[in-house]
């Protein structure tokens, strides 16, 4: 076919809108869901009812904002740029259709489970096993459709920003299905294949990474189309895009185990982490300055267009939270703020100011284009603009105070050598008035996503036309693949899109395997202790139950080998007190103390006087209650199932030992009766308070500190 020949075809704008539509509606809910959070931690009285508290709403928070808001404003972009980077409509608008309906789908599908306690507790992951082959499923629905629509394009090379989409679902895909391996007891109910220590690895190396790769990745690729269309400008350097690229894909895969300093992992993976995340300031901030620099001549537009407003603040943000987090991965200072509201500040700068704000400005760019008329009004998109930025410094501000008050008030001794502060609690009342200020702040950036989404229902409303298919037209090239003299190596890459996607598979493989398999592999990395035992099935069933609660969003049950936290809690953690935890519990925030050495701490009736009013043992607490535990009969028909996918995970339980479950459960769960008779509390033995002290007490009572060495 001649070269000068125009082919006429159609963008599908449907899809783009649809995904638009999704987003605004996902981040007010996930918005709103996370003030009612905050506001938890300042008003306990909203715990109002087991399926409101702060435990099962903070995963809710978490996943609605990612997953749906975030989720959505991706495959917006990517759905919108792709077919214009390619010159050609996507592949299948059936697979895109699958890929919308399919997604939103699986958000009410975790709206329908978290509030119910339906959790595998990993962060970022809570999700239960269903819902995982589904995310599974809609992922490849997503990656056959672009991948289709990559390869009948009508450009020869591949842009910059689909670079950055191919390595997004790549390195998701095997995040998820790492992550995701699990042994399922019931529907709804499965334990981890990891344990412990490895369980730990493979949850942050996840969890950093989905940061990275759901948050970070995707959204690079939105920058760079988004941000030099709306500045009419060339991105600024094609050599630095390369770089950018190729090193942050290969560095950040590395980087999860800066999450488990100081913990009972290995130290050479930790100082795998620490390197790998000092690096990634050098193709972080290559990026940044990337997209900042593409603005050259053009920053007088900033002042007055709202669109290059929202994209200078998110790429600003970015590169502070990328600047940050490698200063945080220094032991050093993660010493100061792990487990602190620091980590909450750091995390949502990046949230609010580089994701919030890079998709409110694709928002306003693309609806009035797509609708073929103008934005309703600027001024509204102006107060949006200032408002969420106030918002942002509102939100971050008193979270980083309250991280810098926690890890003061924590670690201060007094002239004689004891804790200055040693009643967590203390530590707590300190921090009300900060989160009062964090909420106010989300109130603010609310205000400014709700005036966002009335402006843009008046630019619809005003709207005479929806160009639903968008006419183009292109050469009808088929695409080439031979490498022309003097042309830029990586010109040869761009030109075959299979050979991207494996380079970037083994580019992503490299430090997750690295880190990974020594320590699955090599048991010295995990020394046994030999007075380690499995749980008994009453504290299997506890354990579940404080899953369900989501207990581990305020515990952490890690206590590092600091003075401060010896003194407090006890025994440093070992990484063999943990070969039995399916999954880890370890948890990332400290908003009550560490539980790892609670067992025997408290008698059995102040377990169950805590559960049932926290006021009654901790005046002023911000716990919400559970008296609900007094109440709720324990359900145990599936014991037997959980002993059997625990055997099958390699913990110990002898053959045999379900017929006689219910015998020792029975009788464990009597001598809890009968101790808390003595304290004048009269309960029945099938109550799941019971199971939760059998639970709680035994936490810690493995090892002494004579059994710290004790290796079999």
């Amino acid at each position: 076919m001649n070269n000068n020949t125009l082919e006429k075809f159609s963008y599908d704008n449907i899809i783009v809108r649809n995904f638009l539509f999704a987003t605004m509606i996902w981040g007010v809910i996930g918005m709103l869901v996370g003030l009612f959070a905050a506001l938890q931690l300042v008003y306990p009285i909203l715990n109002f009812t087991d399926f409101t508290t702060f435990g099962r709403i903070r995963p809710l928070h978490t996943n609605a904002v990612i997953f749906a808001f975030v989720g959505n404003g991706i495959f917006a972009g990517v759905y919108y740029s792709l077919q214009r980077l390619c010159k050609a409509r996507m592949f299948s608008d059936a697979l895109s259709r699958v890929n919308f309906w399919g997604w939103q789908l699986i958000i009410v599908a975790a709206v329908a489970t978290l509030p119910f306690g339906i959790t595998t507790s990993k962060e970022y992951a809570e999700l239960e096993w269903p819902i995982d082959i589904a995310i599974t499923l809609i992922w490849v629905v997503f990656g056959w459709n672009m991948f289709g629509t990559i390869l009948k394009r009508r450009e020869q090379h591949l842009y910059v920003a689909i670079w950055f989409y191919i390595g997004t679902f790549v390195t998701v895909a095997v995040l998820h299905l790492v992550n995701s391996f699990e042994i399922p007891v019931t529907f709804l109910k499965s334990y981890s294949w990891y344990a412990g220590v490895q369980d730990a690895l493979v949850q942050w190396w996840y969890g950093h990474n989905a940061v990275a790769f759901f948050l970070t990745t995707p959204y690079l690729g939105l920058m760079y189309y988004f941000v030099p269309k709306a500045a009419n400008r060339p991105v600024y350097s094609y050599r630095l895009s390369i770089i950018h690229f190729w090193a942050l894909i290969f560095m950040y895969i590395w980087a999860g185990p800066h999450h488990l300093l100081y913990t009972a992992l290995p130290d050479w993976a930790q100082s795998l982490g620490v390197v790998f995340s000092v690096m990634l300031i050098a193709p972080s901030w290559g990026g940044m300055l990337n997209g900042l620099l593409t603005l050259r001549g053009v920053w007088d537009k900033v002042r007055v267009e709202p669109v290059l407003k929202f994209f200078v603040v998110a790429i600003t943000a970015y590169g502070m939270a990328t600047f940050e987090g490698p200063m945080l991965s220094l032991k050093s200072v993660n010493a100061i703020a792990h487990y602190t509201d620091w980590i909450v500040a750091h995390v949502h700068v990046g949230a609010l100011g580089w994701n919030g704000f890079l998709t409110f400005g694709m928002i306003y760019w693309l609806i009035p284009r797509m609708y073929k008329t103008e934005l309703f009004s600027i001024k509204l998109a102006n107060f949006h603009f200032w408002i969420g930025t106030l918002g942002i410094l509102f939100y971050a501000l008193p979270m980083y105070w309250a991280g810098f008050t926690q890890s003061a008030m924590w670690k201060e001794f007094t002239a004689d050598g004891v804790l200055a502060y040693p009643n967590f609690l203390e530590t707590v009342l300190q921090l009300r008035t900060m989160y009062m200020l964090r909420a106010l702040g989300g109130v603010f950036y609310l205000t400014g996503v709700i005036v966002m989404c009335y402006n843009i229902i008046k630019t619809v409303a005003a709207a005479t036309a929806f160009e639903k298919d968008e006419a183009a037209e292109a050469p009808a090239l088929a695409p080439v693949y031979t490498k022309h003299a003097g042309e830029h190596w990586h010109r040869w890459i761009e030109r075959k899109p299979v050979q991207l996607m494996v380079f970037s598979l083994v580019v992503i493989l490299i430090g997750g395997l690295v880190e990974m398999i020594p320590t699955f592999l090599v048991k010295s990395n995990i020394p046994t202790i030999a007075s380690v035992k499995p749980y008994t099935a009453l504290e299997l069933e506890g354990r579940d139950i404080y899953i369900r609660e989501g207990c581990n969003n305020c515990h952490s049950q890690m206590i590092r080998p600091f003075r401060s936290e010896t003194v407090r809690y006890g025994e440093y953690s070992k990484a063999g007190e943990f070969v039995y935890d399916h999954p880890h519990l370890w948890g990332s925030k400290r908003t009550g103390p560490d539980l790892h050495r609670v067992g025997g701490k408290y008698p059995h009736s102040w377990h169950y006087n805590h559960m049932m009013d926290p006021t009654i043992t901790s005046p002023n607490s911000i716990m919400p209650s559970y008296a609900f535990l007094l109440e709720n009969t324990l359900s145990t028909p599936d014991t037997e199932k959980k002993i059997a996918a625990m055997r099958t995970l390699g913990v110990p339980y002898p053959e045999g030992y379900e017929t006689t479950v219910r015998k020792e459960m029975d009788a464990q769960a009597e001598a809890i009766v009968q101790k808390l008779a003595e304290d004048k509390i009269k309960v029945s033995k099938d109550k799941e308070i019971i199971a939760m002290i059998a639970y709680l007490q035994r936490l810690g009572t493995d090892i002494k500190m004579k059994d710290s060495t004790s290796t079999k």
